[in-house]
Protein backbone atom coordinates (compact mmCIF):
# COMPACT_ATOMS: atom_id res chain seq x y z
CA UNK A 1 0.00 0.00 0.00
CA UNK A 2 0.93 3.27 -0.83
CA UNK A 3 0.80 6.39 1.34
CA UNK A 4 -0.60 9.29 -0.12
CA UNK A 5 0.20 12.79 0.92
CA UNK A 6 -3.57 13.42 2.02
CA UNK A 7 -2.73 11.21 4.63
CA UNK A 8 0.39 12.40 5.99
CA UNK A 9 -1.39 15.93 5.91
CA UNK A 10 -4.16 14.31 7.90
CA UNK A 11 -1.44 12.82 10.68
CA UNK A 12 0.47 16.02 10.67
CA UNK A 13 -2.92 17.83 11.72
CA UNK A 14 -3.95 15.37 14.26
CA UNK A 15 -0.21 15.38 16.01
CA UNK A 16 -0.64 19.67 15.89
CA UNK A 17 -4.06 19.33 17.46
CA UNK A 18 -2.27 16.96 20.20
CA UNK A 19 0.16 18.99 20.74
CA UNK A 20 -1.55 22.02 20.86
CA UNK A 21 -4.50 20.57 23.28
CA UNK A 22 -1.89 19.28 25.55
CA UNK A 23 0.34 22.65 25.24
CA UNK A 24 -2.96 24.19 26.64
CA UNK A 25 -2.80 28.02 25.21
CA UNK A 26 -5.63 27.89 22.53
CA UNK A 27 -9.06 26.98 23.36
CA UNK A 28 -10.19 23.54 22.34
CA UNK A 29 -12.62 24.76 19.55
CA UNK A 30 -10.17 27.30 18.40
CA UNK A 31 -8.09 24.51 17.89
CA UNK A 32 -10.65 22.11 15.92
CA UNK A 33 -11.48 25.35 14.28
CA UNK A 34 -7.83 25.94 12.77
CA UNK A 35 -7.10 22.09 12.31
CA UNK A 36 -10.27 22.46 10.44
CA UNK A 37 -9.72 25.19 7.99
CA UNK A 38 -5.90 23.70 7.81
CA UNK A 39 -7.45 20.71 6.30
CA UNK A 40 -9.80 22.35 3.90
CA UNK A 41 -7.07 24.52 2.40
CA UNK A 42 -4.54 21.47 2.29
CA UNK A 43 -7.32 19.72 0.21
CA UNK A 44 -7.33 16.78 3.10
CA UNK A 45 -11.04 17.62 3.73
CA UNK A 46 -13.19 18.66 0.19
CA UNK A 47 -14.53 22.32 0.84
CA UNK A 48 -17.78 21.54 -0.38
CA UNK A 49 -17.77 18.77 2.88
CA UNK A 50 -16.15 21.12 5.37
CA UNK A 51 -19.25 21.67 7.50
CA UNK A 52 -21.53 18.64 6.40
CA UNK A 53 -20.67 16.86 10.31
CA UNK A 54 -22.71 19.56 11.84
CA UNK A 55 -25.61 18.91 10.17
CA UNK A 56 -25.33 15.42 12.08
CA UNK A 57 -28.37 15.22 14.41
CA UNK A 58 -26.23 13.75 16.89
CA UNK A 59 -24.31 16.82 16.92
CA UNK A 60 -27.00 19.36 17.29
CA UNK A 61 -27.87 16.90 20.34
CA UNK A 62 -24.84 16.97 22.01
CA UNK A 63 -24.36 20.51 21.94
CA UNK A 64 -28.08 21.05 22.98
CA UNK A 65 -27.40 18.94 25.82
CA UNK A 66 -24.10 20.91 26.72
CA UNK A 67 -25.83 24.19 26.73
CA UNK A 68 -28.73 22.63 28.92
CA UNK A 69 -25.71 21.54 31.38
CA UNK A 70 -24.86 25.21 31.56
CA UNK A 71 -27.55 26.74 32.07
CA UNK A 72 -28.34 24.10 35.10
CA UNK A 73 -25.02 25.21 36.27
CA UNK A 74 -25.04 28.73 35.99
CA UNK A 75 -28.51 28.60 37.80
CA UNK A 76 -27.66 27.44 40.81
CA UNK A 77 -30.27 25.04 41.45
CA UNK A 78 -28.23 21.65 41.95
CA UNK A 79 -26.26 24.04 44.62
CA UNK A 80 -29.19 25.13 46.42
CA UNK A 81 -31.30 21.59 46.27
CA UNK A 82 -28.47 19.22 47.41
CA UNK A 83 -26.68 21.15 48.95
CA UNK A 84 -29.20 22.20 51.51
CA UNK A 85 -29.66 18.62 51.80
CA UNK A 86 -26.36 17.83 52.33
CA UNK A 87 -25.87 20.39 55.24
CA UNK A 88 -28.68 18.07 56.93
CA UNK A 89 -26.59 14.89 56.49
CA UNK A 90 -23.98 14.35 58.96
CA UNK A 91 -22.70 10.75 57.77
CA UNK A 92 -19.94 10.55 54.90
CA UNK A 93 -21.76 7.44 53.83
CA UNK A 94 -25.09 9.18 53.68
CA UNK A 95 -23.61 12.30 51.75
CA UNK A 96 -21.52 10.33 49.51
CA UNK A 97 -24.66 8.16 48.08
CA UNK A 98 -26.85 11.25 47.98
CA UNK A 99 -24.08 12.70 45.90
CA UNK A 100 -23.51 9.69 44.05
CA UNK A 101 -27.32 8.81 43.23
CA UNK A 102 -28.08 12.74 42.60
CA UNK A 103 -25.30 12.74 39.38
CA UNK A 104 -26.07 9.21 38.57
CA UNK A 105 -29.72 10.41 38.15
CA UNK A 106 -28.85 13.45 36.23
CA UNK A 107 -26.57 12.00 33.96
CA UNK A 108 -28.67 10.14 32.66
CA UNK A 109 -30.61 12.85 31.10
CA UNK A 110 -27.73 15.83 30.81
CA UNK A 111 -24.06 14.70 29.62
CA UNK A 112 -22.34 12.86 32.25
CA UNK A 113 -19.08 14.69 32.25
CA UNK A 114 -21.12 17.85 32.53
CA UNK A 115 -23.16 16.77 35.09
CA UNK A 116 -19.42 15.83 36.69
CA UNK A 117 -18.68 19.34 36.50
CA UNK A 118 -21.18 20.87 38.21
CA UNK A 119 -21.33 17.99 41.24
CA UNK A 120 -17.52 18.13 41.66
CA UNK A 121 -17.55 21.89 43.30
CA UNK A 122 -20.43 21.00 45.67
CA UNK A 123 -18.61 17.76 46.60
CA UNK A 124 -15.43 19.59 47.27
CA UNK A 125 -16.74 21.88 49.96
CA UNK A 126 -19.41 18.82 51.36
CA UNK A 127 -15.87 17.32 52.55
CA UNK A 128 -14.22 20.23 53.33
CA UNK A 129 -17.21 20.69 55.41
CA UNK A 130 -16.95 17.60 56.88
CA UNK A 131 -13.23 17.64 56.92
CA UNK A 132 -12.95 14.19 54.75
CA UNK A 133 -10.63 14.10 51.53
CA UNK A 134 -12.27 14.82 48.77
CA UNK A 135 -11.31 11.88 47.31
CA UNK A 136 -13.76 9.95 49.17
CA UNK A 137 -16.52 12.09 47.66
CA UNK A 138 -15.24 12.84 43.94
CA UNK A 139 -14.33 8.76 43.25
CA UNK A 140 -17.48 7.47 43.40
CA UNK A 141 -18.81 10.57 41.80
CA UNK A 142 -16.93 9.81 38.74
CA UNK A 143 -18.21 6.08 39.00
CA UNK A 144 -22.11 7.38 39.02
CA UNK A 145 -21.32 10.16 36.17
CA UNK A 146 -19.97 7.12 34.01
CA UNK A 147 -23.13 4.44 34.84
CA UNK A 148 -25.59 7.44 34.65
CA UNK A 149 -24.76 8.18 31.31
CA UNK A 150 -24.70 4.95 30.05
CA UNK A 151 -28.41 4.11 31.38
CA UNK A 152 -30.17 6.36 28.52
CA UNK A 153 -29.02 7.45 25.07
CA UNK A 154 -28.42 10.79 25.48
CA UNK A 155 -26.30 10.06 28.45
CA UNK A 156 -23.21 9.85 26.57
CA UNK A 157 -21.56 10.82 22.75
CA UNK A 158 -21.25 6.96 22.32
CA UNK A 159 -24.79 6.21 22.82
CA UNK A 160 -26.03 8.39 20.46
CA UNK A 161 -23.18 7.75 17.60
CA UNK A 162 -24.34 3.96 18.15
CA UNK A 163 -27.96 4.49 17.95
CA UNK A 164 -27.37 6.48 14.77
CA UNK A 165 -25.16 3.65 13.39
CA UNK A 166 -27.58 1.00 14.35
CA UNK A 167 -29.88 3.54 12.30
CA UNK A 168 -28.30 3.47 9.11
CA UNK A 169 -28.08 -0.18 9.33
CA UNK A 170 -31.18 -1.69 10.60
CA UNK A 171 -33.59 1.32 9.85
CA UNK A 172 -34.23 1.86 13.71
CA UNK A 173 -32.02 3.75 16.16
CA UNK A 174 -32.28 2.60 19.73
CA UNK A 175 -35.15 4.40 22.01
CA UNK A 176 -34.15 6.39 24.94
CA UNK A 177 -34.37 3.76 27.68
CA UNK A 178 -33.31 0.95 25.37
CA UNK A 179 -30.03 1.02 27.20
CA UNK A 180 -31.08 0.29 30.72
CA UNK A 181 -31.46 -3.19 30.61
CA UNK A 182 -27.76 -3.90 29.82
Amino acid sequence: DVVTIHQVEAFAIILAMIAAFMHGRLRYDVVAALALLVAVLLGVVPGAKAFTGFANPVIIIIASVLVVSRAIAASNVLEVWIGTLLARVQSTSLQVGLLTAAVSYLSAFIKNVGTLGIFMPLAIRTARRSQQSPSIYLMPLAFGSLIGGTITKIGTSPNLLISTVRQELEGAPFRLFDFVAV
